[in-house]
C-alpha cells in the first residue's frame, strides 16, 4: 500500500497514511468536520483551536495510547 504517496502531509496525516486509516475515518471517531480533518492532515502548519486538538488527540489516542499533542502540533 502506498498511502499518502506524493500528498504534502502533516504530522496527523502521516500517522493515519502509516496507519491505514482515512480522512473520513478519523473525521467520524473525532467528531471533527470532513473539511477540518483534511486541513490537519494537508497543511504541517495549520492550528486548530483547542477544542478541535482535544477531539483529534482523542481519537489519536485510540490508535496511538502514548500520543502527546506535541508530537502531532505544535503548540
Amino acid at each position: 500500500m502506498f498511502w499518502g504517496v506524493g500528498k504534502k502531509r502533516s504530522k496527523v496525516g502521516k500517522l493515519i497514511d502509516r496507519m491505514g486509516y482515512t480522512q473520513e475515518d478519523l473525521a467520524k471517531a473525532s467528531k471533527v468536520s470532513r473539511n477540518t480533518v483534511s486541513k490537519i492532515c494537508s497543511d504541517p502548519d495549520y492550528l486548530p483551536s483547542g477544542s478541535v486538538i482535544k477531539k483529534i488527540m482523542k481519537a489519536i489516542r485510540k490508535i496511538d495510547e502514548g500520543a502527546k499533542t506535541e508530537d502531532y502540533f505544535d503548540i
